[in-house]
């Protein structure tokens, strides 16, 4: 059975591809979602991902990570810069979370600059464009071979 991580996005990527392409680019959450299940694939992983809009939901899947999965990437959108509770989420799971994020976010407006959930996590990945999930599998994947 392969190591399982999660990879959860947080509100309005369910519009990626529609919103904002010259900052999020033009691929669409299911394109990023096939990207992370094939890069998974080649490295040894299962890749089950979740979006929500709703903080809550969030918070249930990174408890279920915590249960099931060795690692956790999240977007967490603008959820990054407003929620206590999702920070307080990933230092009650014991597996390695990255937070990535499509755009620079420290070349955009002042209020983004500031992540509540970077001081939990153990990295933080952005500006990549999509790649940025694939480098958040790969960072994973080699945290989880160092914990063993």
């Amino acid at each position: 059975m392969s190591a399982i991580i999660y990879v959860l996005n947080g509100p309005n990527l369910n519009a990626l591809g529609k919103r904002e392409p010259g900052i999020y680019g033009g691929q669409t959450l299911a394109d990023i979602e096939a990207m992370c299940i094939e890069e998974g694939k080649a490295l040894g992983l299962e890749v089950v991902c979740h979006q929500s809009n709703h903080e809550g939901a969030l918070i249930d899947w990174m408890h279920e990570a915590g249960d099931k999965a060795v690692g956790l990437a999240i977007n967490a959108g603008a959820y990054t810069h407003t929620s206590i509770a999702l920070h307080d989420a990933i230092k009650a799971i014991k597996i390695p979370v990255v937070e990535l994020h499509l755009s620079n976010v420290h070349a955009r407006e002042e209020f983004r600059h500031k992540s509540m959930l970077a001081p939990a996590a153990k990295g933080v990945i952005c500006g990549f464009g999509a790649h940025s999930y694939i480098l958040a599998l790969n960072a994973l994947n080699t945290l989880t071979k160092q914990t063993k």
